[in-house]
């Protein structure tokens, strides 16, 4: 079994449901920019995550403190990153092409429902590998 796989599969399941409703709710509230927003959030948030998984993924095998030293790499590449990215959208786009709010409201809901799917599976997994006691 690859656990990364498992924990990214159960923080992806809640995270693409929420999308969709995200989306749904957005269209119906804002039209074309609440669509824009919620699916460049959804993108956003599952990239940024995704992302978390793959250095632990990648890091396996590594000892711990090139482990914890990528991390924090690729946490800070991840915040820089991202930082540039919503100036971009911010700057080059008018807020009636992406709804500022709608995307500030999905992104924090498919965050939570990606970090709630995360923690869910990592718990699953734990109970798996532990051993039982008679």
């Amino acid at each position: 079994k690859n656990s990364n796989r498992q924990m990214w599969r159960g923080a992806l399941k809640p995270a693409i449901s929420l999308s969709i409703v995200s989306i749904i709710i957005a269209t119906g509230y804002s039209g074309i920019s609440g669509f824009y927003a919620a699916a460049l959030a959804t993108f956003t948030v599952i990239i940024f995550f995704s992302v978390s998984l793959l250095v632990a993924r990648l890091t396996r095998d590594a000892n711990p403190i090139a482990t914890m030293a990528l991390a924090m790499f690729s946490y800070f590449t991840k915040l820089i990153l991202m930082a540039l990215f919503l100036i971009a959208v911010t700057r080059l786009t008018d807020p009636e092409t992406v709804d500022r709010t709608a995307f500030g409201l999905s992104a924090l809901a498919i965050t939570f429902a990606w970090l709630t799917g995360e923690v869910r599976s990592f718990f699953k997994l734990r109970l798996e590998l532990t051993p039982k006691h008679e």
